[in-house]
């Protein structure tokens, strides 16, 4: 295959997809101005989707969402300005669409493997969009690749297959530059497969089965969500709120029975926040399930790390808890490097939650009293996990570097490209991979830390001809937690190596990763080298890798891989 040099863009080049227009972010109720490329001039391709139903396809469930604008009571006084997702089931099980109630965000989508799905996406924003299913595996035209995106009162029409194992999954839109305020203005909603495997455990279900979206916003006196307040400096660390909503309600409240077993499916659905989440009365988190699975058996945690997209299903026993009592949930505090250093100084004055503080994120009342029969299983579901062996590149596996060039966020030096491919992105149908994922920094001028050029590189003022020699401790200060999300497929993790992590910020961490499971999105903290291993089948085409921290994604801190 020879390279294509119109599709291996290096930072520092100028393209058309380069070009910005400054708009106001609609129905935020704000007044600050953000930058976004214009797609629908700029990328030249039309949808493969032709808006009309495929006849052949028997769809078991059959729902019509609505991206909309809205208002919802949040705060006494005057509605939140939102975005949000309206949900109608055309045909199928009643059991297959459900709300979150009085709240922004949803719905619950259902489904059991092996079912067809089809969904009627009507966008009815002010701008262009496209949903994508997060963790699941589809067919290019089903994942929402950006090229696909769709103008206000369009239609497109998604028909799949569930063809992933049970485990809690989630979707949200993905239209490059504009993902961030999407999902910030309340677009999200969670997916959820079932399958013989996971239903013949038994475990808890109907009511006792309990959703919980973790989210950080920010108000303003006037009830309207503030977003990228601090313009550029949010834009490269990251945004940060400053309180915490429990699915899209802000008094972070859940009443529970005590007497009875729950399962608690979490998502961390931030812009780029991440957790470290723990029961405040020090007992151990149970955790049975991360992302695209069931964990092989249940593991306890003093506290578990929860990257931005990530989700964990944790068991909560409540048998011995008495009626009034409580259960509070919080993120302890940790060291994460530089964007919480930078969350911290910029957010002097601003009411500001500084990444890696401790604070309060959920409140359990058990106000009624009730009970269940729900035993946790010692042995979930069967792993299989992939064999390294097997790998086509197990000598020599793909390296992906994350890290920041010349003030953009870029992988391997690279940005976005709406179809740009080259052939480290290239891979074949029916092989198995290694790839190895490498937080390598740079500073906000410089580039992968060995480069001579940048304010952190070698030889800029902070390195060996500037004020500290090798780019020394500021280096390493400048580099970001980067939660990596894999499209199309779930993976295992093969290897951690902290080698290179600054042991003051993994000392914090260590105890909270889990690294079971078929997984699909991962956290990288500062320093940090991963091995990931996964099998491409079932569907050839385009789809994405990136950095989820969405206002680095939004930045170009995201590229298409191929399979063919």
């Amino acid at each position: 295959m020879k390279k294509n040099k119109t599709n291996s863009k290096i930072i520092g080049e100028e393209s058309q997809m380069d070009r910005r227009n400054f708009i106001k972010l609609g129905s935020l109720g704000t007044t600050i101005m953000i930058t976004w490329p214009l797609l629908s001039s700029c990328n030249g391709f039309a949808s493969k989707n032709d808006n009309k139903t495929n006849p052949d396809f028997q769809a078991d469930v059959d729902i019509e969402l609505t991206a909309k604008e809205a208002k919802i009571q949040l705060f006494p006084g005057s509605k939140t300005n939102v975005w949000m997702f309206d949900a109608n089931l055309k045909s199928g099980d009643k059991t297959a669409l459900q709300k979150f109630g009085e709240s922004y965000l949803g719905p619950v989508i259902r489904v059991k493997k092996g079912q067809k799905i089809r969904i009627r996406f009507k966008n009815q924003l002010p701008e262009e969009s496209i949903v994508h299913w997060h963790g699941m595996h589809v067919p290019e035209k089903d994942d929402g690749h950006p090229k696909d995106v769709i103008g206000n009162g369009e239609t497109y029409i998604y028909e799949f297959e569930i063809m992933n194992r049970a485990g809690t999954y989630w979707f949200h839109p993905h239209p490059h530059g504009r993902t961030g305020p999407q999902v910030y203005n309340g677009l999200a909603g969670l997916f959820i497969v079932t399958d013989d495997e996971e239903q013949q455990l038994k475990l808890p279900s109907g009511e006792y089965d309990v959703p919980i979206v973790i989210q950080d916003r920010q108000f303003d006196d006037n009830n309207q969500l503030v977003y990228l307040n601090r313009g550029r400096m949010d834009r490269m660390n990251g945004f940060l709120g400053n309180r915490i909503l429990i699915n899209g309600n802000p008094d972070g409240e859940l009443s529970l029975q005590s007497g009875c077993v729950y399962r608690l499916r979490i998502l961390n659905g931030s812009n780029s926040r991440f957790y470290k989440l723990a029961w405040e009365d020090g007992s151990p988190l149970v955790i049975i399930g991360k992302d695209g699975s069931l964990l092989d058996s249940p593991t306890s945690k003093p506290y578990v790390i929860l990257g931005v997209a990530e989700r964990m299903d944790v068991w909560l026993d409540l048998s011995n808890k008495p009626q009034g009592s409580q259960m509070i949930m919080k993120s302890l505090s940790f060291s994460p490097g530089m964007m919480g250093m930078m969350g911290g100084m910029m957010g002097r004055g601003q009411n500001n939650l500084p990444l890696g503080s401790e604070y309060q994120i959920l409140k359990i009342r058990l106000d009624n009293e009730g009970s269940n029969r729900f035993t946790l299983p010692q042995k979930l579901a069967v792993f299989n996990k992939l064999d390294p062996a097997n790998a086509i590149n197990r000598s020599n596996p793909r390296k992906f570097s994350f890290f920041m060039r010349r003030m953009q966020w870029t992988i391997n030096g690279r940005t976005w490209e709406m179809t740009g491919v080259t052939d480290e992105e290239s891979v074949k149908l029916n092989t198995t991979e290694i790839w190895e994922l490498v937080n390598s920094g740079g500073g906000m001028m410089g580039g992968n830390g060995d480069d001579d050029e940048g304010m952190m590189g070698n030889r800029g003022m902070m390195g060996k001809r500037g004020m500290m020699k090798d780019g020394g401790m500021m280096k390493n200060m400048m580099q970001m937690p980067h939660p990596i999300h894999l499209h199309q497929v779930q993976f295992n993790i093969l290897e951690r190596d902290v080698s290179a992590v600054d042991s003051k910020i993994w000392n914090s961490v260590k105890d909270g990763f889990i690294d079971g499971g078929w997984q699909d999105t991962v956290l990288l903290m500062p320093g940090m080298r991963m091995k990931l291993i996964m099998r491409f089948e079932d569907f050839k085409g385009l789809f994405l890798y990136h950095c989820h921290n969405l206002e680095h994604e939004d930045m170009g801190m995201m590229r298409n891989y191929k399979i063919s």
